[in-house]
């Protein structure tokens, strides 16, 4: 099992490989994509099982992902919006709206997330 904290890694889905921040504390979590113009890669929130997007500046895709990192739900939600808590989820991806299709992300899909630096490589195969 990881123990995530604060900081940078990496997201892979497919072939396609993103920078990735997590927040794992509640200060990190609450703040989010706050006060941001956009974000580069992905944010992960975790744990997490709900996301707003109230006070955001820009609309987001947002993927639900249970304890094994599958992806149970999707969806793009406009700034000033309550997302419904999804019960299976445990953690939370977020990005740059439009960008998740492009990676190839879709519910049923699995990522792999680590932290630490590119050649240390996915700690959750």
């Amino acid at each position: 099992m990881v123990k995530w904290r604060d900081g940078d890694g990496r997201l892979r889905s497919g072939q396609v490989e993103v920078e990735l921040e997590v927040a794992a504390s509640y200060r990190a979590r609450t703040r989010g994509l706050l006060g941001r113009a956009g974000v580069k890669g992905a944010l992960l929130l975790t744990p997490a099982g709900s996301v707003h997007t109230f006070r955001m500046q820009f609309p987001i895709d947002v993927a639900y992902l249970d304890r094994r990192f599958r992806v149970v739900a999707m969806t793009t939600m406009a700034p000033n919006r309550l997302g419904l808590p999804r019960f299976r989820s445990r953690h939370v991806l977020e990005a740059e709206a439009g960008v998740m299709v492009g990676w190839g992300l879709r519910v049923g899909s699995v990522v792999e997330l680590w932290q630490g630096p590119r050649s240390a490589g996915p700690e959750n195969s």
